[in-house]
């Protein structure tokens, strides 16, 4: 095992869950290549500023999602396992999520 392998964390997710996010994640990249096109195309900027913050709005309900689910499994199974730094990572990553 490399010491890259050794360090990853993984979380098995419910299969709807799974599916939920892959076709969230789908459907975000859709937009984006859509973005691309209306460049290429040479649209209206504000055009393309909609379509970027559909993006934006699409990817903060995403996050929204992965933190309740994250909160629900992988904080709550740690603060069982007697893991408390599992708070510390939590306020950290709700910090960089509010930049």
């Amino acid at each position: 095992m490399t010491e890259k392998e050794c360090c990853v964390r993984k979380k098995v997710r419910e299969q709807s869950e799974h599916q939920d996010m892959i076709t969230r994640l789908n459907r975000i990249e859709g937009q984006v290549r859509g973005i691309r096109k209306m460049v290429e195309e040479d649209r209206y900027c504000v055009d393309i500023l909609t379509q970027v913050m559909a993006i934006q709005a699409a990817l903060n309900s995403f996050n929204k999602q992965l933190l309740v689910s994250h909160i629900h499994t992988c904080v709550v199974d740690d603060m069982k396992a007697g893991k408390e730094e599992a708070v510390d990572e939590l306020c950290a990553t709700i910090q960089k999520l509010m930049k």
